[in-house]
């Protein structure tokens, strides 16, 4: 495993920083298409098609022998004990009205477990990589999450499915969460809420059934970083769930956060 790690880190970073590109360079053009995807308002755009097709080929150019499953195509190659997640351009709604909050996220999964991630934030030209027992690093400096000293001055991220929409339990939890912390933040571009945990400059993630390619990557990063990851009953989470319910936080204040949830359920 260390020698495909080895190399499928150089791979990722390749085809992340060639998938941000041509974001950047399509950004906030009048000419590039986007369209409806799907019933829930969710949208595609000509970028994410672009960036999906440089990545694939980078991975599929190093390791014909794994499966992918992409955000766009969908699942390619024969299965085994090793998967490819990409999202070429998570955030893409962002991307489509011009909101500069978007990037590319790339996970490396073995037997089912995540063992490298890499998150780049496209428009500030930052990668963000996690291999698995070798802790999380943002420009080649290892970054940790923070532990604060009161959960009223507080940030936390919020991340829904599109199957989610305006489901009560969800609202219902979501405005509880305002009321408890000082503030929740919604970029609808998860990998980038991840990148922010990691890196301490939010304080933990409620993440209400969404289960995207980008966020296993996301996990992973936040788990190197220090963060404990759990279900809504405060079990570990571990390996791949169709409709994960996860909170992240750093460990002094697990018990609080599963109080703050379980309250904001009822």
């Amino acid at each position: 495993m260390k020698d495909v790690l080895k190399i499928a880190e150089k791979v990722a970073v390749d085809a992340i920083l060639s998938a941000g590109r041509v974001a950047r360079q399509k950004f906030n053009r009048d000419d590039v298409m986007v369209e409806e995807k799907g019933s829930n308002g969710d949208v595609v755009t000509e970028v994410d098609y672009l960036a999906e097709k440089v990545i694939l080929y980078k991975i599929q150019e190093h390791f014909p022998n794994h499966q992918i499953r992409s955000e766009e195509k969908g699942w390619s190659g024969i299965e085994g004990e090793w998967l490819w997640l990409v999202d070429p351009l998570d955030g893409t709604n962002n991307f489509a009205i011009g909101l500069p909050i978007f990037g590319v996220a790339i996970t490396l999964l073995y037997k089912k477990e995540p063992v490298l991630g890499v998150i780049y934030d496209s428009m500030v030209d930052k990668i963000y990589m996690a291999e698995i027992n070798k802790g999380a690093i943002c420009e080649d400096k290892f970054i940790h999450v923070k532990s604060s000293s009161s959960i009223e001055k507080m940030t936390v991220g919020w991340i829904q499915g599109h199957v989610v929409q305006n489901n009560p339990e969800a609202m219902r939890l979501k405005q509880f969460l305002d009321l408890k912390f000082k503030r929740t933040l919604s970029l609808w571009a998860p990998s980038i809420l991840w990148a922010m945990l990691a890196r301490g400059d939010i304080d933990g993630i409620i993440l209400y059934n969404s289960e995207g390619d980008d966020l296993y990557g996301g996990l992973l990063l936040a788990k190197e970083a220090g963060a404990i990851i759990m279900d809504f009953e405060g079990n570990s989470f571990e390996g791949m769930n169709s409709e994960p319910y996860i909170i992240a936080c750093h460990p002094d204040h697990k018990e609080k956060f599963i109080e703050i949830v379980k309250d904001g359920l009822l």
